[in-house]
């Protein structure tokens, strides 16, 4: 756990705690350390949710898939980003998403309700910790509208544009990398990935942006 010290403290769970302090507030919430292999499931649609998961190394896709197979994805988790908050943080929920491994990865788990609950050691970090959960799902509630509203755009220009506009403004640059390939943005915003791939190349042309994989020059 220690070569991982670093991702941890980066992480918004733990914010304004030391490495010194760090150790005793693990201990606290009872985290465990598990290694997944590419595409292996972190989590399934149907477990119940009592945990929260903290990425150490690689990263996850939080999807909803449907009984066919089609895939949305909602969210992506890397080193010192966590996943399944909310529903952890509701008691006797059931997870109607499932997390893959998009590479190998190694998390984290905490024990929701050692953090929700009063500390039995009067632990001095304990509300901190809270403080920062709410604030880190405050900001996914956040994103979440921010993707319902690329997703509401009526055709695949419109989402790209507002999806790509809203990473430009988040970043206050229009020349950025994301963290998605061209069938996982298609999944994220709900469209083909040939139309996707096809109404790029339209912009390019018609000079709104250029790009080279996932680095996009907006030109404005």
């Amino acid at each position: 756990m220690r070569e991982f010290l670093p991702v941890i403290r980066s992480a918004q769970l733990f914010s304004g705690i030391s490495e010194e302090e760090l150790s005793t507030v693990l201990s606290c919430l009872h985290a465990e350390q598990k290694d997944f292999s590419k595409e292996a499931f972190v989590l399934r649609a149907g477990d119940a949710a009592d945990s929260i998961g903290l990425v150490l190394s690689g990263s996850v896709l939080i999807i909803q898939e449907d009984i066919w197979g089609n895939r949305n994805i909602l969210s992506k988790a890397g080193p010192g980003q966590t996943f399944a908050a909310a529903f952890a943080c509701a008691p006797g929920s059931v997870l109607n998403v499932s997390v893959i491994a998009e590479t190998p990865a190694t998390v984290m788990f905490f024990n929701v309700k050692r953090i929700m609950d009063v500390c039995p050691s009067a632990c001095a970090h304990h509300s901190r910790i809270i403080r920062n959960l709410l604030g880190e799902l405050a900001e996914k509630n956040l994103r979440f509208s921010e993707k319902l509203t690329h997703m509401g755009q009526r055709t695949t220009r419109a989402k790209l544009m507002s999806y790509l506009s809203a990473e430009a403004q988040r970043r206050g640059e229009y020349e950025f990398d994301i963290s998605f390939s061209r069938q996982q943005l298609a999944d994220y915003l709900g469209v083909e990935r040939s139309g996707l791939s096809l109404e790029l190349g339209k912009m390019r042309a018609e000079g709104l942006l250029d790009f080279q994989k996932n680095h996009f020059v907006l030109k404005v």
